[in-house]
Formats: structure tokens, C-alpha cells, sequence
């Protein structure tokens, strides 16, 4: 089968760390860059408990392109298995079934939960947050029958979504409703993110929350916001036009463009705010909105999720901050401000009972309350894995949202 691959050695990692900062394409074209383009065997049903999955789509999401780059913290490099294939945004078909399985067929159409859990390791005793539903926090990580991995596409057992197929265990996989198409489908796991943040941040009726980033997570999480008919005015901080019509085309009530010269002002008087002039530096904003999800994870707006925060307010990080220097976490301790992490998904509690992230976006979906066909801007054959990611890394030139490919 087809399959991009990530293989860490240090000359690969030296060279496209060297060449990346004047070409960086070199991430990827070169025969000595870190992600290989492979012909290799299937990945094998590691038990009775698991099926193989024929991939229809795998999505490209910012924090592959984030490894690819080399910019991720080595903090995350005990939970991931080289080499592995790529790939966490999947919609597929159920090629084989394992014989200890009842309830899925060969044929159904389905997505995958990526997160490698205690459940998926084979483990006799879960986790303290895996028993409570947090699967996303799992506590063995680095456990159990597989090898070391985070979720399915960092972990070299199970194969990825860039890719002609790979395994899932049983309790990671959820049939797609007719109503729900492959569109949709591979947009389920980003859509899931949002709603784990939204949900475990709920904004209260009346909030003002601003959203920061026009890409893939912030559109996601104005959708779910008012997927969910929560009662608040959303704010969108976004960098291009076409990201704007989208953000507006979801919900948001004020669209505010980043620019340089004009955006500060634009936005402070959107959030019912105060331009103050320090000694010297950016501007300090008194006031702001009640939470703020930050979906780009970058030192300008890490720092403008604080600023713009009103005293007493949230900033929930779901872009992908890693190691960064200037960022001025005055406003934290000044404003007492509430700083909460959201990685990927789990169980939510949902209309009175807990839920699984997934199913509460394919439910969603299903009834209409969410289309984000259309995010899908781009579909490529793996074999021009090169122009994908030039036009996934190029989004302003190409007009990219979710690039996906088609293997």
C-alpha cells in the first residue's frame, strides 16, 4: 500500500532543520527530509478486537504540518513510535473485522477516534482518567500491546489516514449516518476538538467570546457554538478574507481582519473595551470578552488572547503554543485570568448524560445543525503529497482550508 511516512533520525532531522530555513519545501521534497513516501505491506489486525480500515479521506491538520516543520516540543516525543504513518482525520470503509466484534461490517462507512487509550492498549485496569471518561488524558500512553503513541498517526502499529488503510480498535470507530457524507465525515475529528473545548468551557448566555483564527479550529468552534444554541455574541479574529466570509457564514456576530495598523483599535471596540497607552510597548486593553479560545498557537496570538480578555475572564489554548519566547503573562496574574488547555476530545457531559465527543458531532451533523462540507477546499491522490502540502501550508495563496487527500 501507499503511505507517507515520518522516520526521525538525527541526519534527516539536522538536514531538514538546515535546508528547511531557506527552502522550506526541503521538509518534504528531498529524499533525506523526515517524511518518506512509501510502497509497504498492510498493517495486520492486532488482535480480534480490531479492524482495518480503507481510508476514503485523511485530512491534513495543523499539527501534522507542525511535525513536517519540525516545530513541535520535544516534550511530546516519549508518546510517539517511529517511523509512523501519518494522519488523524479519517473517513473510511471497513475492509476486514476482527472475529471478536459483532456489532460492525465489512462495507459500513465510518470514522475513527484516534486516541490510543487504555481500552486500545489492551490494558486489565484503566487509567484513573480513562475510567472517568478522559480519554484524551489517558495515563499509559506508552503502554500496553502497542508502541508508544498519542493517537493513530503517531504511532507506528496502526498505521495513519495518509494512507490506503490502517487498523482501529473496536471502541474507536463510529458508523456515519447516510445523512452525514465523506465530507463531513473527515471533518467529524477537527469539528470534535472544537466541541470538547466549547463544551468543557461552556460560554454562560450573553458572554461575549472572542474566537482567534480563521482556520480550520476557530471556524469549528463558531459552528459549535452555535451548533449547540448557546445564547452568547462571538467576535472572530481572522487573517484573510475568504476566512472572514466563513467566520461570518457560521455565526460569528463581528468579524475583525488582522491588520497591523488597525486591528487593536477594530477589535477593542467589538469587545466593549479600552485602548491604554503603556510607557512604551503594545497597547494595553482594559476590559474585554468573557472567554477567549485562542486556535492559533503563535507568540502575537498567545499574547492577544490575554490582553483582550476581560479581569476575571478565560483563555482556552487550543492552537498548537509550544516552545516560545515573548509572551508577557502580566494579565494572567493583573486580571487573574483562568488559562485552560483543550487537547482533542473524549466524553462530555451532554443533555444530561456523558457522551462521546464523536457521537455528539456525527449527532450534530446528522440533524443539520452543522455543514462543514465546504471547508474542504482541496483533495489531492497521496502520490502528490508535495502539492498537497505546499497548499496546505500556503493557505492565503490558494485560498486553502482543509486540504485532504485521496488515497
Amino acid at each position: 500500500m501507499k503511505a507517507l511516512q515520518f522516520d526521525y533520525k538525527i541526519p534527516r532531522y539536522v538536514f531538514s532543520k538546515m535546508a528547511g530555513r531557506f527552502i522550506p519545501s526541503a521538509y518534504w521534497h528531498s529524499r533525506l527530509s523526515c517524511l518518506q513516501f512509501y510502497e509497504q505491506s498492510e498493517p495486520k489486525l492486532p488482535n480480534e478486537d480490531w479492524v482495518k480500515i480503507k481510508v476514503k479521506y485523511g485530512g491534513i491538520c495543523g499539527s501534522d504540518l507542525n511535525l513536517i516543520f519540525l516545530n513541535d516540543s520535544p516534550s511530546t516525543s516519549p508518546f510517539v513510535s517511529f517511523p509512523f504513518t501519518i494522519g488523524h482525520e479519517i473517513v473510511g470503509e471497513i475492509g476486514e473485522v476482527g472475529s471478536g466484534i459483532a456489532d460492525l461490517n465489512i462495507g459500513d462507512r465510518v470514522v475513527i477516534d484516534p486516541i490510543l487509550s487504555c481500552v486500545t492498549r489492551g490494558l486489565d485496569h484503566h487509567c484513573s482518567e480513562c475510567l472517568k471518561g478522559n480519554f484524551s488524558l489517558c495515563l499509559h500512553k506508552t503502554e500496553g500491546s502497542l508502541s508508544p503513541g498519542l493517537l493513530i498517526g503517531t504511532c507506528r502499529d496502526t498505521g495513519g489516514g495518509w494512507s490506503s488503510c490502517l487498523v482501529a480498535h473496536k471502541s474507536q470507530v463510529f458508523k456515519l449516518p447516510e445523512e452525514v457524507n465523506d465530507l463531513n465525515g473527515v471533518m467529524v475529528e477537527p469539528f470534535s476538538c472544537a466541541l470538547h473545548s466549547v463544551l468543557r468551557n461552556p460560554p454562560r448566555e450573553n458572554d461575549t467570546v472572542l474566537v482567534i483564527g480563521g482556520g480550520v479550529i476557530g471556524l469549528s468552534v463558531i459552528a459549535a457554538i452555535r451548533a449547540l444554541e448557546i445564547p452568547c455574541r462571538i467576535v472572530a479574529l481572522v487573517k484573510h478574507h475568504f476566512q472572514a466570509e466563513l467566520a461570518s457564514s457560521y455565526g460569528a456576530d463581528d468579524i475583525i481582519l488582522l491588520r497591523k495598523q488597525t486591528y487593536v483599535q477594530q477589535l477593542t471596540k467589538a469587545i466593549k473595551g479600552e485602548v491604554l497607552k503603556p510607557l512604551f510597548g503594545p497597547e494595553v486593553i482594559q476590559g474585554g470578552a468573557d472567554i477567549v479560545f485562542e486556535c492559533v498557537g503563535k507568540k502575537q496570538s498567545i499574547n492577544d488572547a490575554l490582553r483582550f480578555s476581560k479581569n476575571g475572564g478565560k483563555v482556552v489554548l487550543l492552537g498548537l503554543a509550544g516552545i516560545m519566547d515573548g509572551i508577557d503573562w502580566t494579565t494572567v496574574w493583573l486580571n487573574e485570568l483562568d488559562v485552560k488547555g483543550s487537547f482533542a476530545y473524549s466524553s462530555e457531559e451532554y443533555q444530561g448524560k456523558r457522551v462521546r465527543t464523536f457521537d455528539i458531532a456525527i449527532e450534530l451533523m446528522r440533524d443539520g445543525k452543522v455543514d462543514l462540507s465546504q471547508l474542504v477546499t482541496h483533495r489531492f491522490p497521496l502520490e502528490e503529497y508535495r502539492n498537497a502540502l505546499g497548499t496546505a501550508s500556503n493557505k492565503q495563496s490558494r485560498s486553502a482550508i482543509k486540504v485532504v487527500f485521496e488515497p
